[in-house]
């Protein structure tokens, strides 16, 4: 099923449950207004601290990005790797402007999908913004047929500064299944078709950093689920995530912690230009 429908679908389901008994505070009723509220995001601003999981090992990074939905435009800064990256495909096409502080020190034209902007890497600069995080709940959920009862409302917590609502999710049927790859089958294709995370379909069959097309036929071990086990905590003014983390059968395998965190806030046409004089492309 398409995951456009999958969305479509869940935040159709979540309203059914969502307002049975205002006063009481759900985990449905959560994750509804979540919803509502990612899909009102036009622009935000924001900093990042995420830690994944690469080859059994972890890597963590600090970032600041700027992202506006529509058209879709992306601002993205590591500034201790000095690492920029500008997508706008309305001055630059469909590749990314990329400054590295690495050889050979001058701006390239990448894929932003493409094995170079890939590698080592859990998420691509399209799945930068709170996008990403509602479709993993919805495909998530669209693979549990237990779905909002493995959701469970933990109370307020104040996190990166925010009183939040914290919602843990976990499923202990998580398992691996095997899927035989079809003609022209990517990993990104096989994990949308299925519902799975990209990543840990990657990571469980050696393929990080593989791009292209996998040999027809060839044995793919799938998680049954998206994610073992989240832990979310979703600001109770924002109604936005500040905090997500997943995890697999051995343990955690990427968080996201949000900070400074502006919504809707008018951007100017330089914050998406190479020529901006606070930029080094």
């Amino acid at each position: 099923m398409n995951t456009k429908v999958i969305i479509s679908l869940f935040a159709a389901f979540l309203i059914g449950f969502s307002f049975r008994e205002p006063a009481d505070i759900t985990p449905a009723k959560i994750l509804h207004q979540m919803y509502d509220s990612i899909k009102n995001v036009k622009t935000m601003r924001t900093k990042v601290s995420a830690l994944e999981r690469i080859d059994k090992k972890f890597s963590s990074a600090n970032s600041e990005y700027i992202v506006q939905t529509q058209p879709r435009k992306v601002y993205f800064i590591n500034r201790s790797k000095k690492l920029e990256v500008l997508y706008n495909t309305e001055l630059y096409g469909r590749k990314a402007l990329v400054k590295p502080n690495v050889f050979p020190y001058m701006t390239l034209s990448l894929d932003p999908t493409g094995n170079i902007m890939r590698k080592n890497q859990h998420y691509s600069i399209h799945e930068l913004g709170y996008s990403f995080i509602g479709t993993s709940i919805a495909l998530t959920l669209s693979k549990d047929k237990d779905g909002l009862k493995n959701f469970t409302y933990n109370g307020k917590s104040h996190k990166n500064g925010y009183t939040c609502y914290m919602l843990t999710y976990e499923n202990k049927s998580y398992s691996y299944v095997d899927y035989k790859v079809g003609e022209k089958e990517t990993v990104g294709v096989v994990a949308s078709k299925l519902c799975v995370n990209e990543y840990l379909l990657r990571d469980n069959n050696d393929l990080l950093n593989d791009f292209g097309y996998l040999k027809k036929g060839r044995i793919l071990k799938v998680p049954t689920l998206y994610c073992k086990k989240a832990i979310l905590f979703i600001d109770e003014k924002l109604m936005l995530p500040v905090s997500i983390s997943l995890y697999d059968d051995t343990g955690l395998f990427e968080s996201y912690e949000y900070s400074s965190i502006e919504i809707n806030k008018p951007l100017k046409e330089s914050d998406f230009n190479r020529d901006n004089k606070n930029y080094g492309f």
